[in-house]
């Protein structure tokens, strides 16, 4: 045993990491098999915050939604077999959206993983089965091993492309005492050297170009200062939609929506894609040899996954827009302030058509805070919301990314207030991706998480009935849904409850809520309502 080693037991060595990672709140459920790192929680509960949810499946959303707004890793807990499954959801979807979540996954007693004997929670292959919707995976075999492999799963979630981890330990090895040797700091991820050459090239096509257009995505987010500046040095206006709202605030005169991108696409002569995938732009809007194409992403095989681009910068997103402001200058044409109050007019007419939508969510911003964070569901105002409502700063709409996952908003929202009490956060959920989660009300009035959540209730699978009625004839099928009185429903978990039937009633519900301080929750009855779809599924224009 070393000088700095002690005696612990594998689930305080646990504790003692996470707290050296800096972790200071953790999201889970008890249960048999985890019952000795309870205990150490226990022990720990002075420096280390337990919150717990009335389902893992919130409990994962939760440190997702506190690894969204603070960038950091964030800790979740649960059983093994059901415990892990009920958080697949949550898993995939920090997968989609780059967010480094850790899973502690209890296991079943160590000489009995994998035999089949019939342990309460065994499933085959717990390990493998995470290798497919986490980045890292290992299990924790005995107190001295805690410390190493919390790190690595610390600095796995966070290298590259950030994504979850997952590490599990048999129940009867949390318990084992041994000699352990705790970290004395975090693990360091460096980051990817910029690579010079690649920069001159890439400025070389930027500053010739007469129209290039900037696209952001979510890998752009810690570069809001120098997408800005470089915007502004080649004035190009810079596409966000989804995980890049906010990168450039909504208020400067460079931002645009996906709809504005889109009428500017055919004319561009060169694009600088910023921790995006560009799907939506190359699989749909197309491109051409006369569109060369400059991206930026930390991950080497993403550049080149639909096509290859005309120049790759590998590494952060930070140092490669530093590194072209300095070099674009020596090859920067003169540009004339782009005009962008047509473009600008003509979206304005079209959302009119999108009623009541537009005035709802206009009301949502006017009543959250400049400061407050927006979550938006998988529901008809959360998909007008990715072409509506203004974004002003980073890390301040959260959407789900590619995995869309219903029902994911409210427990994701209670992370995210979770990790940020000073923040203002609202979420907006349909009656049917509400009732996936309703019951963390709970968990928001025992913990005192003040999220403010709009609930549009057209007692239907909206988009499901809008899809079956324009589509297949009208042939309705699973749609209809029978609901609670949402507002009796959250009073009786004394959350503060409001009802609101139009856009101006609905803007006074928010604010009071606010002013509330309490957990509460905002019933809005609707129709049905228009498509967005045709300004999110676009043409092929080049």
């Amino acid at each position: 045993m070393t000088d700095r080693s002690a005696i612990m037991t594998t689930a305080e060595a646990v504790c003692t990491t996470l707290l050296t990672q800096g972790v200071d709140q953790v999201y889970g459920l008890p249960g048999t098999h985890n019952d000795d790192l309870f205990d150490a929680f226990y022990g720990v509960r002075d420096r280390l915050r337990f919150i717990h949810t009335r389902h893992e499946q919130a409990a994962a959303f939760m440190a997702l939604g506190a690894a969204l707004i603070t960038g950091k890793p964030q800790v979740f807990t649960v059983v093994p077999g059901p415990g892990l499954l009920n958080t697949g959801a949550a898993l995939l979807t920090a997968q989609a959206m780059n967010a480094p979540v850790i899973g502690l996954v209890g296991q079943i007693p160590e000489r009995e993983i994998d035999r089949g004997h019939g342990y309460l929670h065994e499933i085959r292959d717990q390990v493998g089965l995470a290798r497919h919707i986490a980045k890292f995976t290992a299990r924790i075999a005995s107190p001295a091993d805690a410390p190493r492999l919390v790190a690595e799963a610390f600095a796995a979630a966070q290298r590259g492309r950030p994504g979850p981890a997952i590490l599990e330990c048999g129940m009867d090895v949390w318990g084992r005492k041994g000699a352990v040797a705790p970290l004395a700091a975090p693990v360091a991820t460096a980051r990817p050297p910029v690579d010079e050459e690649a920069v001159t090239r890439a400025a070389a096509i930027l500053g010739k170009a007469k129209r290039p257009i900037i696209v952001v995505g979510g890998g752009a987010q810690d570069a809001s200062n120098e997408v800005t500046a470089l915007a502004e040095l080649l004035e190009a206006p810079v596409i966000a939609y989804r995980r890049g709202q906010g990168v450039l605030s909504a208020r400067h005169r460079l931002s645009v929506n996906m709809p504005i991108g889109h009428r500017l696409w055919k004319d561009a002569d060169a694009v600088l894609a910023i921790g995006t995938r560009l799907l939506i732009q190359q699989t749909q809007w197309g491109v051409d040899a006369s569109l060369p194409i400059v991206r930026i992403d930390i991950e080497p095989e993403e550049p080149a996954r639909l096509a290859p681009p005309a120049v790759s910068l590998v590494g952060d997103a930070g140092d490669y827009a530093a590194a072209l402001l300095g070099a674009v200058p020596a090859h920067n044409i003169k540009r004339p302030a782009i005009d962008l109050a047509p473009y600008r007019a003509w979206l304005f007419e079209r959302l009119s058509r999108l009623e009541p939508q537009v005035s709802f969510l206009r009301a949502l911003r006017h009543a959250l805070p400049e400061n407050g964070v927006f979550v938006d569901e998988v529901t008809q105002l959360g998909f007008a919301s990715r072409l509506a409502f203004p974004v002003y700063a980073p890390r301040t709409f959260l959407s789900p990314g590619y995995q869309d996952a219903l029902g994911w908003g409210y427990g994701t929202a209670l992370g995210v207030k979770a990790a940020r009490p000073d923040l203002p956060v609202l979420a907006i959920s349909g009656d049917g991706g509400f009732l996936y989660q309703a019951t963390e009300l709970a968990t928001a009035i025992h913990h005192h998480i003040a999220v403010v959540v709009v609930v549009f209730d057209n007692s239907a699978f909206g988009n499901v009935r809008l899809i079956q009625r324009e589509r297949f004839g009208g042939r309705l099928i699973a749609d209809a849904l029978s609901n609670p009185d949402f507002v009796k429903f959250a009073e009786s978990f004394g959350v503060a409850a409001f009802r609101a039937g139009t856009a101006a009633e609905l803007e006074r519900a928010v604010r009071s809520a606010f002013a509330s301080g309490r957990p509460a929750l905002v019933h809005v009855p609707c129709g049905e309502m228009p498509s967005p779809w045709d300004m999110i599924m676009m043409p092929r224009v080049r």
